[in-house]
């Protein structure tokens, strides 16, 4: 009898559910069989890269915190704990069959078929039981979808900070996280029809970024700037309480990023997806630090000196630039394309000033046009891509959440008003409306 594999009987334990064996006296011979390996290392992949994109949520309140008045901070990390726990609540409840209908369609190829809560697979399943035993656990992949449609929240979050009340941008974050998002997300990653056009998103810039971007753009346009902020013709600028505070958050987003990007090459369990996660892990790295210096490197040349908030969002933008192809590109590329974000950062803020829409944290240069940017920048460095199917999918995608997030938009400000008062925006609404302040013993109004 050949010897293939000689194992130790104390191993035979943990080594049997992996293997067959049969046995004579002194030797152990191993049968091949078929294996939970790919099953295992696909699951932990959506778990790793989940918990690592739900620290983003971290990473935006830190963010936010940072770059809102010392008045409004309470309330910029209540908002960020609260919209989690609704994208959580109302993805389960209805957005994660909306997203991914599995071919099952109300409207061919649109509106999912699959209405009503996600299941998860019962407890102490077997290969035979699991919904999917080639691939990974339903539980791991809703997770890790679920981290995706909270941070399309929070973009939104940032941008209408200091004057929007809480309860309407939380009923907007229900509509959002429950329909909005995982209709237009279904349309590519549900395999709609957006998708089946040839349009390429590999993690997001287009469907979670340019989505939160485009829904803050409507939110901020019918909301109007903050007081004082344009007059007389001049911009006024509003420093952030605690650019020490932003700087962390951006810290953590670019941590964060990694799962976001890694974890979205959906397998693990071969060598090549193995390799490409890591390919990927590389280039995230690198167009965050493209962008960052990029930013660095103008606002030196432009206002003569360099700006800590655009370097911040500059790394923000390589990030956001980066996530619609970041497998294909060499690290050279990746980093450019980066770097092009950063660029475009520093330029589009005082655009929007000009526009007098007013973004408080630049969540719509980093996330809505640095997402289109990274959307086209795919026709790059992936050969399938084509310029045609990129700027149908921004376009048909950005239609779709503008008309409906402006629909909601006007509707809450008819039936409630989206707007706190001028007296309540002057005191800051973490006393208007929460009654307290985050830093109590050092405010100084």
């Amino acid at each position: 009898m050949k010897l293939t594999k000689f194992i130790p009987a104390t191993a035979l334990a943990t080594a049997m559910p992996l293997m067959a064996f049969a046995q004579d006296a002194e030797e152990v011979v191993a049968v091949a069989v078929p294996t939970d390996t790919v099953f295992i290392l696909n699951t932990l992949l959506f778990l790793i890269g989940g918990f690592l994109v739900f620290f983003m949520a971290a990473g935006f309140a830190m963010l936010e915190a940072g770059l809102v008045r010392s008045k409004n901070v309470a309330m910029q990390l209540t908002k960020n704990v609260a919209l989690f726990g609704l994208a959580s609540i109302f993805y389960y409840l209805i957005g994660y069959n909306l997203m991914y209908p599995l071919g099952t369609w109300a409207v061919d190829g649109v509106l999912s078929g699959v209405f009503g809560p996600g299941v998860l697979e019962a407890v102490g399943i077997t290969a035979e039981t699991a919904d999917d035993y080639g691939y990974a656990s339903t539980g791991s992949d809703f997770f890790f979808q679920l981290m995706f449609c909270g941070a399309t929240a929070s973009i939104v979050s940032g941008t209408l900070a200091e004057r929007i009340k809480l309860w309407p941008f939380l009923i907007f974050t229900i509509v959002l996280t429950a329909i909005i998002y995982p209709i237009t997300a279904s349309w590519t990653w549900g395999g709609g029809f957006v998708g089946e056009a040839g349009f390429s998103d590999f993690a997001g810039s287009t469907i979670v970024h340019s989505v939160g971007g485009w829904a803050a753009l409507t939110g901020a346009i019918i909301l109007g700037p903050r007081l004082g902020k344009y007059k007389d013709g001049k911009v006024t600028a509003f420093p952030g309480s605690n650019l020490t505070l932003a700087t962390l958050g951006t810290f953590i987003l670019w941590l964060g990023w990694f799962g976001f990007n890694g974890a979205s090459q959906l397998a693990m369990g071969s060598v090549g997806d193995v390799a490409d996660v890591s390919r990927i892990f590389a280039n995230t790295n690198t167009a965050a630090a493209g962008g960052a210096i990029a930013a660095l490197v103008v606002t030196q040349l432009v206002y003569g000196k360099v700006d800590l908030t655009m370097v911040l969002n500059g790394a923000l933008a390589g990030l956001v630039s980066i996530t619609a192809e970041p497998l294909t590109p060499t690290l050279g590329a990746a980093t450019l394309i980066g770097m092009v974000g950063g660029v475009i950062v520093v330029f589009a803020v005082p655009f929007l000033d000009k526009l007098k829409i007013d973004d408080v944290v630049g969540a719509i240069p980093v996330h809505l046009i640095c997402g289109i940017w990274g959307t086209i920048a795919v026709v790059f460095t992936n050969s399938d891509a084509t310029l045609g199917a990129q700027l149908y999918g921004i376009v048909v995608i950005g239609a779709a959440t503008v008309i409906a997030s402006g629909i909601v938009w006007f509707i809450l400000k008819a039936v409630m008003g989206i707007r706190v008062s001028e007296e309540e925006e002057m005191m800051g609404l973490d006393k208007a409306e929460l009654g307290m302040e985050a830093y109590p013993e050092f405010y100084k109004g």
